[in-house]
């Protein structure tokens, strides 16, 4: 039978046909585009360890580790560590005050730490290493913060020059930097141990913005990455990313990163002030277009895991 005369055949008893037939085409894409989505968000999901949003309360809705919240006087200082918020009231659960539900608010640069475990959380190798961490912060550094510095997260055993990863403020009279620091060990980045006045900037595993977005009543979502870290070349890599877009780059270098992974610690709001909310963690570093992804999501990184 001729195909032209079946299909008008079919059109004329199903005049319905006429009308849908033309919008397959978009009908296709959107199909195409969702099933994209869905690929990339699992993509993030195998890669996602760790995930707190503070919804549900204090401890991680998601975890590959301690998902227990705790605070403690230092990072030195685990042994005094204590369940939940510090009864002295510098941090606390802001409810429905987040970029996706609740977030922690602090109050006071001088507070207790508050701490996740990073073991498993932040899953370690000791042989080409990479992954990535991600947050939310809301502040007015003019307005909020205090002079000096104050890192809203450090990820390390030890001290924040001695296999650590963090971010900072650093308050001045005249402008307020915001830097990514990635730190191997102390040996490794200064081994002739130098006064830090000493060091030269090229020598210090630190790279300032160009430009921050932080402003008061705005969340500016922060990501760093890293890659062939431990790997025993100079190739490590670690990346700095401000509302989805790169801002800052360190390496190649080496990055020789000795982990005690029982005290390792995921330290937050360290001489902070503002809100802060939906920290997540991932067990490689994250493409730019998965940070924009990330940056995207309509409920952030609880749409990577399901609901408690």
């Amino acid at each position: 039978m001729n195909m032209n005369r079946l299909f008008k055949s079919f059109r004329a008893e199903r005049p319905w046909v006429a009308t849908v037939l033309p919008l397959l085409p978009a009908l296709m894409l959107l199909c195409g585009c969702a099933t994209g989505r869905n690929q990339a968000n699992g993509n993030l999901r195998e890669a996602l360890t760790f995930h707190a949003s503070f919804d549900q309360g204090l401890d991680a809705d998601f975890a590959l580790g301690d998902a227990a919240f705790r605070h403690a006087p230092s990072i030195g200082k685990q042994a005094e560590a204590n369940p939940g918020l510090p009864g002295s009231g510098e941090v606390q659960l802001a409810k429905d005050a987040g970029r996706f539900g609740h977030a922690l608010r602090f109050t006071k640069k001088k507070s207790p730490m508050p701490f996740f475990r990073a073991f498993k959380n932040v899953p370690y190798r000791t042989n080409d290493w990479s992954g990535t961490v991600s947050f939310w912060l809301s502040t007015d550094p003019a307005g909020e913060l205090e002079p000096g510095f104050c890192d809203p997260i450090q990820v390390t055993p030890r001290a924040w020059n001695d296999a650590c990863f963090f971010v900072e403020f650093e308050k001045r009279t005249n402008d307020i930097p915001f830097r990514l620091g990635v730190y191997p060990d102390f040996k490794v980045w200064n081994p002739n141990n130098k006064k830090w006045e000493n060091v030269t900037a090229d020598e210090k595993p630190l790279r300032t913005a160009p430009t921050t977005p932080f402003a008061r009543g705005k969340w500016t979502h922060v990501v760093f990455t890293w890659e062939h870290f431990n790997a025993g070349r100079d190739d490590g890599v670690a990346k700095l990313y401000l509302d989805g877009a790169q801002a800052a780059t360190i390496g190649p270098r080496r990055q020789t990163f000795t982990w005690d992974e029982e005290k390792t610690v995921i330290a937050l709001g360290l001489s902070y002030i503002g809100l802060w909310d939906e920290l997540a963690v991932f067990n490689r570093a994250l493409s730019a277009e998965e940070v924009q992804q990330l940056n995207g999501l309509k409920n952030g990184a609880r749409d990577l895991h399901p609901a408690k």
